[in-house]
């Protein structure tokens, strides 16, 4: 028998691969960026005007730079609040009034839903009281059938038993009396 000899996959080694680097989310700015501040003073102390635990966001503390940037691209005035710019944008961007109805309307239909699913179980709960109903008076029923089967049974056998001693007591006046009125064929 021949030797076999193992083959050995050559092994290649690992060559780097070049990835892409990441482009900023926004392009830095040709000019020199200046800080543009809020034309409204901090609150006071004792105010009411930022008493929440989210701080609101402004210019100056939120996007600083990209706002200089808006600002200075776009000849924008101190004065422009960050926030009313995008409320007033969003607002204007979002109709609310498709939402709303769809709204309305899943609220509605699923009012329906639920006064529906109320009345199956209700009406399940009186085909089952009727189911019970039903049942109870199968028994009664089925009870005073036996009670009659039992009952014509009984007849039945006290009739065979008379016929058979009217029969062998008075012979002439029973065959006369089955010539006259037959018996009713037996099913």
């Amino acid at each position: 028998m021949p030797a076999t000899t193992a083959y050995r996959q050559p092994t290649i080694p690992a060559l780097p691969v070049s990835v892409p680097g990441k482009s900023p989310y926004y392009p830095p700015p040709t000019r020199t960026a200046t800080y543009s501040r809020v034309s409204m003073s901090p609150p006071e102390a004792g105010s009411s005007m930022n008493t929440s635990a989210v701080p609101s966001l402004t210019s100056s503390t939120y996007g600083g730079s990209a706002a200089s940037d808006y600002e200075s691209s776009h000849g924008g005035s101190s004065g422009v609040d960050l926030i009313d710019m995008l409320n007033d944008r969003l607002s204007n961007a979002v109709d609310p009034i498709p939402l709303d109805r769809s709204l309305a309307k899943q609220a509605q239909t699923s009012g329906e839903l639920n006064a529906k699913h109320r009345e199956l179980l209700e009406l399940q709960a009186l085909a089952q009281r009727r189911l019970k109903g039903t049942r109870a008076n199968f028994a009664d029923g089925m009870k005073a059938a036996k009670e009659v089967k039992r009952d014509l049974e009984w007849t039945q056998k006290r009739v065979t038993a008379l016929k058979s001693k009217a029969e062998r007591k008075y012979p002439a006046h029973y065959r006369a009396a089955s010539q006259q009125y037959p018996s009713p064929v037996d099913y």
